[in-house]
């Protein structure tokens, strides 16, 4: 196991101070329950890294039977703590399927602050009217592109989760899922308003058994779409259901027997009704 420091760290913006057990920027304080100061000291020293669940299980949770989602809860807390953003990580960098990466500078604490460069005061002035000017515009943009931060209305964004094979222990139709996921993720991308990550995202959290929240966090929904495959005799049963991601609730459900026949067509109009159920389903 790691020896964990305990002298004053800066890590970004942030003094970590272990023996007192909490991190500080200015005049705000914040108190680290005794995991998470473990958790932060514990990626502090290994900054740049890849730290896997397993990992951070053996060294911060040692001696402690808990699951992986002790781990998240964990990680979500300490970001909340440090106002960062999973989506867009100034300090603890999400890396799919392997772990958590502290993305922010470590150096050891002195008084003296972070060297910036100082520019003149005209400049400085210049700069701050040009930003003022281009944030305006940016913003401007974005609304009138449909970005969701422009209303005060959810956003209508969707990740399809890999579709299940439940066929049989084989997996004979995992292929056939495959591909409805993947025209599912056509289908919505095609919508008005929405955002839907590629199947290429949605795929990397095939078989990973992470909870549904976290995987929306990390895409960046507010939505997550999932089904799965069931077969009796030459019929196949199709079922989908859309769950609110903030809080786990299921919004819509449905199912679909088709003929096993036209494999590629049943793709085609299973992934069009539920667009359309979707869409009237999603504000």
């Amino acid at each position: 196991m790691d020896r964990l420091t305990t002298v004053p760290l800066r890590i970004g913006e942030w003094r970590l101070d272990p023996q007192l057990g909490q991190i500080s920027r200015g005049a705000q304080v914040e108190r680290l329950e005794a995991r998470t100061l473990r958790l932060l000291q514990y990626l502090a020293n290994r900054p740049g890294e890849t730290v896997s669940i397993e990992e951070l299980l053996d060294n911060v949770w040692s001696g402690v039977v808990v699951t992986q989602d002790s781990v998240y809860q964990a990680v979500t807390s300490l970001r909340r703590l440090l106002g960062d953003d999973a989506r867009s990580p100034n300090y603890i960098a999400t890396v799919p399927r392997l772990g958590y990466r502290l993305v922010a500078p470590v150096s050891p604490w002195s008084d003296e602050p972070p060297l910036t460069l100082r520019t003149p005061m005209k400049t400085r002035h210049k700069l701050s009217i040009g930003a003022s000017v281009a944030g305006a515009l940016l913003l401007v943009f974005l609304v009138m592109s449909g970005w969701p931060g422009g209303h005060s209305t959810a956003p209508r964004s969707v990740a399809v989760l890999p579709f299940l094979d439940l066929t049989t222990q084989e997996m004979k139709e995992e292929y056939f899922a495959d591909g409805l996921t993947e025209e599912m993720v056509n289908r919505l991308a095609k919508l008005p308003g929405f955002r839907v990550p590629s199947a290429t995202a949605s795929f990397h959290y095939k078989g990973t058994g992470l909870p549904p929240a976290r995987i929306a966090e990390e895409l960046g929904v507010s939505y997550l779409l999932d089904g799965s495959l069931r077969e009796s005799g030459e019929t196949l049963r199709i079922s989908a259901r859309l769950v609110r991601a903030d809080d786990g609730f299921v919004i819509w459900t449905s199912s679909y027997d088709v003929p096993k026949s036209d494999r590629v067509k049943i793709q085609d109009d299973i992934a069009g009704r539920v667009a359309q159920a979707i869409d009237s389903t999603v504000d």
